[in-house]
């Protein structure tokens, strides 16, 4: 008897022991796994906001004054520059344009297409203050006719580059004349340059190695460049015939 019961209790702890080895079943009321938190990655976009009202030029203003000069014209929904009267490589009553409001964390759509030869650029984080042209300030992505202008033969000079910085992955701009789309994502951290369809380049723009990048470029002498990741957008006057259309604005989440 005692030997059998001995028995019994052995197989008994054993089975205990055991167990059975398959997960169990979460109870209906355990709470969910916290979510990942958000990154620049994973920013959300907000709804896009026109910054040109194709019809005047509400919201802009020539840089470093008030209003838009006379070279600069609106018509049939496109800025466009009438360089009938270029004074060296601007034009009267021209001026680089700039928005009235400064942007933080957002991604720009545009459209431009260039005059024959012609330079311009859309330049961006641009401050305000006693400078006198937006491009001490800010970087720019550049606008040419890469066939037809000098600044052609300069490798991170042409059309959709990072200008004097970083060339384009794969050079796709459209001729003369024709309509290039532009995708301009600013954040606190990263930047980067969408031509056509295809991310151009992508740099980081502030830190170590935005400050390296700078002290071996042309701007390196000008104690405002890139020192902020926001600031006001310009559509530049370099003397040449350019229009841009399309243009609109959404702010990503921080």
């Amino acid at each position: 008897m005692r030997i059998t019961q001995f028995i019994l209790s052995a197989a008994l702890l054993l089975l205990v022991a055991c167990g059975d080895s398959s997960p169990s079943t979460a109870s209906s009321d355990a709470s969910p796994a916290p979510a990942a938190e958000p990154t620049k990655e994973m920013a959300t976009p907000g709804e896009w906001t026109s910054i040109f009202n194709g019809k005047d030029f509400t919201g802009w203003h020539t840089y470093g004054k008030e209003g838009v000069g006379a070279a600069w014209k609106v018509s049939d929904g496109v800025i466009y520059l009438d360089v009938a009267n270029k004074d060296g490589w601007q034009t009267e009553g021209g001026g680089d344009i700039v928005t009235d409001k400064d942007y933080a964390n957002y991604e720009l759509e545009l459209e431009w297409k260039i005059g024959k030869n012609g330079n311009s650029g859309i330049i961006y984080n641009i401050t305000e203050n006693g400078y006198d042209h937006p491009w001490l300030t800010g970087p720019e992505m550049q606008v040419l006719d890469n066939e037809g202008h000098a600044d052609g033969k300069i490798k991170t000079h042409r059309a959709g580059d990072l200008y004097d910085f970083i060339s384009v992955a794969e050079e796709n701009v459209k001729p003369v004349g024709e309509w290039n789309k532009v995708k301009l994502v600013v954040t606190d951290g990263k930047a980067e340059h969408w031509l056509n369809g295809k991310k151009q380049v992508e740099y980081v723009n502030k830190g170590a190695e935005w400050d390296a990048m700078i002290a071996q470029s042309k701007f390196k002498n000008f104690d405002a460049f890139g020192q902020t990741t926001s600031g006001k957008i310009s559509l530049q006057d370099h003397g040449d015939a350019v229009w841009y259309r399309n243009i609109r604005i959404r702010e990503l989440s921080k």
